[in-house]
């Protein structure tokens, strides 16, 4: 269930640059940024990187199910899945058993880049998370979530 936010308490700063939706993007483009960089040296790109990371949590997932978890089309799913693939870092098979659907797997080399990346990945996380008291970290994932449920179509 959304909850609803009275619009006539709120007020957007007079200054964009201090509007919610404008930080939450400066943040945003901010992590993308680190990440683009840490995983640069890895030769991989972040949603190559949040596949393999997926696929190790949850073995066998469809291209479609991995475009929607990393936040891009079908489209660019299977560009990043083919070239995964050709890396040797992901298996899938030539034909669906049933459907569409073609499930990938991490190879083993996919999981020894994974692991090889974590730790500089969760780097950059850990500098987003130190710059927030610790107390505050646990209100604040949640108020994201919230944000996210609320806009959601």
């Amino acid at each position: 269930m959304k909850e609803s936010v009275s619009t006539e308490s709120f007020r957007p700063a007079d200054d964009v640059t201090h509007h919610v939706g404008y930080l939450l993007k400066r943040a945003q483009a901010a992590l993308r940024s680190a990440m683009d960089k840490v995983l640069r040296e890895h030769g991989l790109t972040v949603p190559q990187y949040a596949t393999l990371e997926l696929l190790a949590q949850h073995p066998g997932m469809s291209n479609a199910d991995l475009a929607r978890a990393t936040f891009v089309t079908r489209q660019s799913g299977n560009v990043v899945l083919r070239g995964l693939q050709e890396a040797g870092l992901i298996t899938r098979p030539a034909t669906a058993d049933h459907g569409r659907a073609r499930p990938a797997l991490l190879t083993e080399e996919g999981q020894a880049r994974l692991a090889e990346v974590q730790d500089a990945v969760y780097a950059v996380e850990q500098r987003m998370v130190e710059a927030i008291p610790p107390q505050r970290v646990a209100a604040l994932l949640t108020d994201l979530d919230r944000i996210a449920v609320a806009l959601e179509d």
